[in-house]
């Protein structure tokens, strides 16, 4: 690997934020893009002549501004261009995605079925034990994943449901399948966490690190809500703008 200048120690400046500027110039003018992997600690301690520590505290920076993302198990990436998701009365996840030139897809990661709970009932505006369809899925940009989601759905109504979103990977497509005539947001409700083991596990980010999450609810034309929603999603990866 080539590019690298000495440091100036008698400047005053830190060596740890030269390295970080070093860094910053080098993913400006293209040497380094979204998906690279940055060299390991112990090389760029090498090259700069510095103890691993200093290295460390530099990328630790760089990730808390998003230039960085660290993959658990697999090393520090530079972080892919984060996808800017509006929120308003017609938010569709793959539209905003090829929108904006990223590549859009879906998993499904598990399901089942479960009476709905006092919570789930009054989400739906059904009576508690309704029979609710769960599924778990997992979306991505690429290769990269940047939300995962709960939702449930009244079965009787969406009964094809889990295998719909494990063939098409879209709620949207899996509404039409339905004979959904079309849908809409009605709340959206963010708020901050730290990402649990599956989340982590799911999002590749590390454990404990911070998640946004948005509770929402779509309605049917008529206003009848049908489907409750709770995503986790990866917050250096997506900003959420919100459009009244």
């Amino acid at each position: 690997m080539t590019g690298f200048g000495p440091l100036d120690r008698g400047t005053g400046i830190a060596v740890w934020r030269q390295i970080a500027e070093w860094i910053r110039t080098e993913a400006a003018t293209g040497r380094f893009v979204p998906g690279m992997q940055l060299p390991p600690e112990m090389e760029l301690a090498a090259r700069f002549g510095v103890n691993r520590h200093t290295v460390r505290r530099a990328i630790s920076v760089l990730t808390h501004e998003g230039l960085l993302r660290a993959d658990q198990g697999r090393g520090t990436f530079f972080a892919d261009r984060s996808v800017s998701y509006p929120i308003s009365r017609q938010t569709r996840f793959s539209e905003i995605l090829a929108g904006q030139g990223h590549a859009p897809g879906g998993r499904l990661t598990g399901a089942g079925v479960e009476g709905a709970s006092e919570f789930l009932a009054g989400k739906l505006e059904l009576p508690a034990g309704t029979p609710l369809q769960r599924i778990e899925t997992l979306r991505v940009s690429g290769e990269t994943p940047v939300l995962a989601g709960t939702s449930w759905c009244e079965l009787i109504r969406f009964p094809g449901l889990a295998a719909d979103f494990a063939e098409t990977g879209s709620f949207s497509q899996c509404f039409t399948r339905a004979g959904l005539g079309g849908y809409y947001r009605r709340e959206t409700r963010i708020y901050a966490e730290r990402a649990t083991q599956a989340d982590a596990r799911l999002l590749d980010i590390e454990l404990g690190s911070p998640v946004m999450v948005m509770e929402i609810v779509n309605e049917d034309p008529d206003g009848r809500p049908v489907q409750y929603a709770r995503s986790r999603v990866a917050a250096d990866r997506m900003e959420l703008v919100v459009r009244s």
